[in-house]
């Protein structure tokens, strides 16, 4: 039988997970520059003879050698949180490219996972 503590962190997570998406997304609309320039610089490195590279030094790069005006954003000019987001979209957009910036689990779906483990074993039980 599934945990009703379990189902409640699962629901919880996945709205605060489904919260930082939409926070990214609505982030993103309002500064289309940001993924041109990653697009543009992450091909730079594909076409350079990369077949992996890191998404943060995209960013960074954006971040120090470029100009980019951004809105929405007090701390930085692009926060953390959202460079994970653009390696994705990257990725989607650009399948035949699906394993150039190693994507990691994100935070919130890490602990889905944990949960839906401890589901699994305690259900047996």
């Amino acid at each position: 039988m599934r945990s009703l503590v379990m189902d409640y962190e699962i629901q919880a997570t996945q709205k605060k997970l489904d919260e930082r998406k939409q926070k990214w997304w609505e982030w993103h609309k309002k500064n289309p520059d940001v993924y041109k320039l990653f697009v543009k610089y992450s091909f730079e490195a594909i076409n350079s003879g990369r077949r992996r590279y890191s998404q943060w030094a995209i960013i960074n790069r954006i971040r120090w050698n470029k100009e980019v005006e951004t809105t929405g954003c007090d701390e930085f000019k692009i926060s953390n949180d959202h460079i994970a987001f653009y390696a994705r979209l990257f990725h989607a957009h650009h399948p035949q490219y699906s394993d150039f910036f190693l994507v990691k689990q994100l935070k919130e779906e890490k602990e889905i996972s944990q949960y839906e483990q401890i589901n699994l074993y305690t259900s047996g039980f």
